[in-house]
């Protein structure tokens, strides 16, 4: 697929004039890409579909329209401002930007990484709320719950993916895919992958005959949550 670019005069900043790319925001570009092609080699995408974002101060950095992560390259940071105004890069954004403005405008998340992952596309298909199938459920927020469907690239699917974020930090996005944030990059991946993990086991539990997966209650989650805010190495 050809790369998709504008016009130099369209990749202006709110000011009118171009402006280079900080040491900053070249590095977040690199993880940026890192995690896209990560999203392909772990199987969560196919081709150029899902998209990843990162927010370095009032910029964010985003996967452009149509371009195969392995040919992107250091030279095609592409930017836009919090209102959706392309201040880096002459590559048109992705087409789900207003998912991701959506997501920065109504939370603190500095990435977020949006997929097809298919077994969390199938349940998307079947039940309106993943069912609690396992504990990591607690590390999203509470139970995952599903944004009724839109046509990609609107304001009407950005608007249904908030409601069904509220109070979580992933969703489902029906007959569609995930989204998922976080406060860096490798956090809003590893909210996407267990997502997708929580979505294939419940997809095997409920597939052995005559049996019915076993779920856990709302008070083994708050027992979870409560656990979960001293995990990992303090400092």
């Amino acid at each position: 697929m050809a790369e998709q670019r504008q016009d130099p005069h369209e990749a202006r900043g709110t000011g009118g004039t171009a402006r280079e790319v900080r040491a900053e925001e070249a590095d977040a570009w690199d993880e940026l890409v890192d995690t896209a092609r990560r999203t392909v080699t772990e199987g969560l995408v196919v081709g150029t579909s899902g998209n990843v974002s990162v927010r370095v101060g009032d910029t964010v950095l985003v996967t452009p329209s149509g371009v195969p992560y392995d040919r992107l390259t250091p030279d095609d940071v592409t930017g836009v401002d919090l209102e959706g105004r392309q201040v880096l890069g002459t590559l048109v954004p992705t087409s789900e930007l207003p998912m991701h403005l959506a997501v920065y405008g109504s939370t603190d998340a500095r990435a977020v990484v949006h997929t097809h992952a298919v077994h969390a596309t199938a349940v998307s298909t079947l039940v309106p709320e993943l069912p609690t199938i396992h504990y990591m459920t607690s590390a999203l927020g509470g139970p995952v719950r599903v944004a009724p469907y839109a046509t990609y690239g609107t304001d009407e699917l950005a608007e249904n993916m908030l409601h069904a974020l509220t109070d979580r930090s992933a969703c489902l996005l029906q007959n569609h895919g995930t989204i998922a944030y976080g406060s860096t990059l490798a956090q809003a991946y590893d909210r996407t992958a267990q997502l997708e993990w929580m979505c294939h086991l419940w997809l095997t539990a409920r597939a052995v005959p005559g049996l019915t997966p076993n779920l856990l209650t709302d008070q083994q989650l708050a027992e979870v949550t409560e656990r979960l805010r001293g995990y990992g190495q303090r400092a």
